[in-house]
């Protein structure tokens, strides 16, 4: 009985570290401070006889971002930097603006896992698993499809139609974090020794140093 009660004690434990992302609050709000100088793993809360309507609000997000860039894409986050009122609570979202032709190149969110709802406009998306597999899972999605981004796998999104595409996608994190893939690998600062790159993507040095010059 014993072995049992631990096993099934274990089995709650580990599903419970499964599912965990930022950590829980333990009061109603933590206002984010921006104005504290002191680094913390997350954000100061601001004094609760301070707090205003205004911190848990954020204005803006139906303009259309600026999508007149080299990959046809523009996302406007709402994060614990936007908005200080998501400062403990685990979640952000984000508003992801298409050209025809445009992509949100190959990324991956550190800290979270992404629901992305299509808006308006047909996307084609997907994300690849991690070693030694790297199976690609991808999906054309239509107005009104939902599709999830498992945490820390590269993801990418595409707009596939002849016209403007939006989608909005939600995280589990106030702080997500974004790394893309190839403003990370060629973009770096200072650069990755182009020898290694070039061995890694089995290409010429000279191929490669052609990729860094534009990032």
């Amino acid at each position: 009985m014993a072995s049992r009660l631990f096993i099934f004690v274990l089995l709650v434990t580990s599903c419970s570290l499964a599912v965990a992302s930022d950590p829980s609050p333990l009061q109603d709000f933590c206002v984010a401070e921006p104005n504290e100088h002191l680094f913390v793993n997350g954000e100061f809360c601001k004094n609760p006889a301070l707090v205003q309507a205004e911190d848990f609000l954020f204005s803006g997000l139906q303009v259309p971002g600026n999508t007149d860039n080299a990959v046809g894409s523009n996302v406007t986050a709402v994060t614990v930097a936007q908005l200080p009122g998501l400062n403990t609570l685990g979640i952000s979202l984000a508003r992801i603006d298409f050209a025809p032709g445009g992509i949100n190149p190959p990324h991956e969110h550190p800290r979270a896992s992404e629901i992305l709802t299509v808006i308006e406009g047909t996307l084609l998306v997907g994300f690849v698993t991690s070693n030694p597999e790297n199976r690609l899972f991808t999906q054309e999605l239509k107005e009104g499809d939902v599709f999830v981004f498992p945490q820390g796998l590269i993801h990418f999104q595409s707009n596939t139609g002849k016209c403007n595409a939006l989608a909005i996608a939600a995280l589990s994190s106030q702080n997500p974090g974004v790394i893309t893939i190839a403003n990370a690998v060629f973009g770096s600062n200072p650069d990755i020794d182009p020898d290694i790159l070039a061995k890694a993507f089995q290409v010429d040095r000279n191929v490669i140093l052609e990729i860094q010059s534009k990032f």
